[in-house]
């Protein structure tokens, strides 16, 4: 997701758009398997769920072979599209509305990789949380979520249209590098967790699917598509919600409120929409918050602002410790540049 459309831009034979609407297609259809499959997967022993630190689907007794099976697959996986991007980058940075040698490249990397690790859960089970926090998924998506808020700050706008006070240096820097960041976020993530198929996993493992996706069509038109960015910032408001509801921990209010919060502050004003629409949806937000908590009680009324108040700092906080890391570097090297290429 990029907050501008460079140019020139270079005709290709192979439509972006269609790739698009096939990898979506593609990571229905797989996530479909997931689930075909998961009774396999019903035979295996877990711990029982210890709290919210702790997580349930990974072996009581991990081996050599099971750890090493999910890392190695991972570092590939995370290596070989990182090569991707460097080469795009390097040798093509140049926007098209059909799909680069590359692209064609890192679709097939990711959809190899996506069908191992569905063979890896089912030989092996464990995918990565075997050894590492919980947080460090959730955290990561979160980070790759505040980015595209920076990135996108003085097109939309950071509050109703209007844009924060961020430095342009900063904003151009994460343009240039967060690819990177945005492929680790979100393999990392896909390889945290086994290929079962508990509602949960399911609906996590489509949006994680649609997010390598997006990963996959750099310097395409379809790479920056206003709707299909939009789609992948409201889908976060889906996914945490079913996935909150599916826990029944009652918690489901706070992130459909938090994240639509967000929508209505920030996110619809990405697109092409009449200022009639924005109301509505205002209206419509509103509306729902008075309804749900005359029910809930208004002494939860706080649960709506506890996402968005944690997004918009850590907005600041990266972007100063954005800065502060090239102020480091051009202290270093007063040579050094971060303007993006356009």
């Amino acid at each position: 997701m990029q907050s501008a459309i460079p140019k020139p831009v270079e005709q290709k034979p192979f439509s972006s758009s269609h790739a698009l609407w096939g990898g979506v297609i593609f990571s229905f259809l797989f996530t479909a398997l997931i689930w075909a499959l998961g009774d396999r997967l019903n035979s295996i022993r877990l711990l029982p769920d210890t709290g919210v630190a702790h997580y349930y689907w990974k072996l009581p007794e991990p081996t050599v072979w099971t750890r090493a099976s999910v890392w190695v697959l991972y570092v590939l996986h995370q290596v070989a599209i990182w090569w991707t991007i460097w080469y795009a980058q390097t040798k093509v940075a140049k926007y098209t509305t059909g799909l680069h040698r590359i692209n064609i490249i890192a679709l097939g990397l990711n959809a190899l990789f996506v069908t191992l690790h569905l063979v890896q859960t089912h030989l092996f089970y464990d995918g990565l949380a075997q050894d590492v926090s919980i947080f460090s998924s959730q955290g990561s998506v979160i980070v790759l979520l505040v980015m595209v808020l920076i990135m996108e700050n003085k097109r939309r706008g950071m509050f109703f249209g209007k844009p924060a006070p961020l430095s342009t240096e900063v904003i151009n820097f994460i343009k240039k590098y967060h690819g990177y960041f945005f492929a680790w976020a979100t393999i990392y993530t896909f390889w945290y967790h086994p290929m079962v198929s508990t509602p949960g996993h399911l609906i996590g493992f489509i949006y994680t699917f649609l997010l390598i996706l997006q990963g996959s069509l750099f310097y395409t038109r379809a790479h920056v598509n206003r709707w299909w960015t939009f789609s992948l910032e409201f889908s976060v408001l889906l996914h945490g919600t079913l996935v909150a509801i599916g826990q029944g921990n009652g918690i489901w209010a706070m992130f459909a409120f938090g994240f639509a919060g967000i929508l209505v502050v920030t996110q619809m004003y990405g697109i092409n929409i009449p200022q009639w629409s924005r109301f509505t949806i205002l209206g419509v937000y509103c509306a729902a918050v008075l309804y749900v908590y005359s029910i809930r009680g208004w002494d939860k009324l706080n649960e709506i602002v506890r996402i968005p108040i944690i997004d918009y700092l850590l907005v600041f906080v990266l972007t100063a410790l954005v800065w502060l890391g090239i102020w480091v570097a051009k202290k270093i090297n007063p040579k050094i540049s971060f303007a993006t290429r356009s």
